[in-house]
């Protein structure tokens, strides 16, 4: 038992020890931390530097990579586009094989026209509309005004009387203003 107590006592003096070592080597490397001298004008400077370089290059390669991912996004966007339209040059081409001997002209047109409703149909499913001009009112921010004539009657007086080439929204937005004959 006294061997046990002697070992206790032993301990806990090493222990104190320790910690009277760890405490001691503390306040030494504290005492290191604030000897450290001041960064001169220079190495402030080189630091502010290195940072500002480093900063423009970071910036710099964001611009290109965003620049890359537009020019990606346009081009997989119009590819989409074309893909939808290749059935269309598939039937047009077999239209084209087929009314070579043909001489029926009601059978060629109904062939052209679902060629054309297909087509539409296409187009209207990627957001483009054609305008419906003819009897409206002219608006000169979908409307282009090609030609003025006398109108017919007094109700048609500003109003579109004819449309020379239909105009096209995609979106809402539009792509191609139609170009109308107005009535004065």
């Amino acid at each position: 038992m006294k061997e046990d107590k002697e070992q206790n006592e032993e301990t806990v003096n090493n222990t104190e020890e320790m910690n009277n070592e760890n405490t001691d080597s503390s306040t030494d490397s504290e005492i290191k931390e604030e000897v450290k001298p001041e960064p001169t004008a220079e190495e402030k400077y080189a630091e502010l530097n290195n940072k500002y370089l480093r900063i423009h290059a970071e910036f710099d390669n964001y611009r290109k990579r965003t620049n890359k991912e537009k020019i990606d996004i346009i081009g997989n966007a119009s590819a989409s586009v074309l893909k939808d339209m290749i059935p269309v040059i598939d039937d047009f081409e077999r239209a084209i094989l087929n009314n070579k001997d043909v001489d029926d002209a009601t059978s060629i047109k109904q062939g052209f026209e679902l060629i054309y409703n297909k087509f539409l149909n296409t187009l209207k499913s990627r957001g483009l509309t054609p305008m419906d001009s003819i009897g409206q009112d002219f608006n000169p921010d979908i409307h282009e005004a090609i030609a003025n004539v006398p109108a017919p009657k007094k109700k048609q007086k500003g109003k579109v009387i004819d449309a020379v080439e239909k105009g096209y929204t995609l979106n809402d937005k539009v792509i191609r203003f139609a170009k109308v004959v107005v009535g004065q």
